[in-house]
């Protein structure tokens, strides 16, 4: 029995020696922050998509009418529902978790990439970084990752609008990659990129909204309270939420028009790009529209944020 648990330990400190070296492997190393993000962003999505859809419907409700039923997130959740079952708030899922595999990913990769870099220039000149270059770094990352990820936001997007159109209109996508299929072949492979202006710079706004509150309130917080460093760093993301979703949010709801929309049986576009749009909206809808969902897109925005760096904070530990 001694030499069968002497054998059964030994193999256990072998797997563990072999799981070590791999996970210390260089290559390894470069690619973790990239599984890692993309890991804790597709888990969060998991959780706050229900939100996300109710989101989606009510900038799409009342399009082009400035009069009316106003739509609040209750009627909308309300009308889901009643029209099918509660699972169908998780439509666009597979989309969603594409998307995040796509643009968290490369998000947080290229975050890790570029502040790496940025430190090296740093010591070159021997000092450290700055809030300019982590705001450079997360502003480029942002940006990069939401040209990389456009294709999934708008398969997410047309799947979650489909139910709003009559039945015989609809697509019924089957999947994400159904929707990216038949989107491509029916309307051309460049279509996978509509809105890919208001989805950069929306991109650029979050990540300016995160960055520049969340390293500001975290400061004051430790600066004025006794709370503990756990409750700041909360605190600290709910503000950069709220502040984040402020500046980004006018770009989302354009980005989900544009995403949105289809060619007309004439073959033109109800809107022609990202000012067009914007545009017509304050002319048919008035500026507050811009800012409808607001508190539904807050809602999504920070706990969204704080599950996916809890998340990745722990995956970060794990693979240490």
């Amino acid at each position: 029995m001694s030499k069968s648990a002497e054998a059964a330990k030994q193999g256990t400190n072998e797997a563990r020696r072999a799981t070590s070296a791999i996970l210390h492997h260089p290559y390894t190393r470069t690619a973790l922050p990239f599984i890692n993000g993309g890991l804790a962003g597709m888990t969060a999505t998991a959780i706050i998509q229900p939100i996300d859809m109710i989101k989606v419907r009510l900038q799409l409700a009342g399009e082009g009418v400035s009069t009316g039923p106003r739509a609040s997130p209750l009627s909308i959740t309300r009308d889901i529902i009643a029209s099918g079952k509660a699972m169908d708030l998780y439509t666009g899922l597979s989309a969603g978790l594409l998307r995040q595999a796509v643009y968290t990913t490369a998000r947080l990769g290229f975050f890790d990439t570029f502040m790496d870099m940025a430190r090296v220039r740093a010591s070159a000149k021997g000092h450290s970084i700055g809030f300019k270059e982590r705001a450079a770094a997360g502003l480029s990352a942002g940006g990069l990752a939401a040209m990389v990820g456009n294709p999934a936001d708008l398969a997410l997007i047309r799947m979650q609008s489909d139910g709003l159109k009559p039945v015989s209109q609809r697509s019924n996508y089957k999947s994400v990659i159904d929707a990216l299929l038949r989107i491509s072949r029916t309307e051309g492979i460049t279509a996978l990129w509509a809105g890919a202006f208001p989805t950069v710079a929306r991109a650029m706004a979050l990540n300016f909204g995160q960055l520049a509150f969340f390293s500001e309130a975290k400061t004051q917080l430790k600066q004025r309270t006794r709370l503990s460093p756990q409750v700041q760093t909360l605190s600290a993301s709910a503000i950069a939420g709220f502040f984040a979703s402020f500046f980004s949010l006018p770009f989302d709801f354009v980005k989900t028009r544009l995403q949105k929309q289809q060619r007309r049986p004439d073959g033109t576009l109800p809107y022609r790009g990202m000012f067009d749009c914007a545009k017509k909206v304050i002319a048919q809808e008035g500026w507050l529209r811009f800012y409808r969902g607001f508190t539904t897109y807050y809602v999504r925005i920070a706990p969204h944020a704080m599950i996916t760096l809890i998340v990745a904070d722990y995956l970060g530990f794990l693979t240490r």
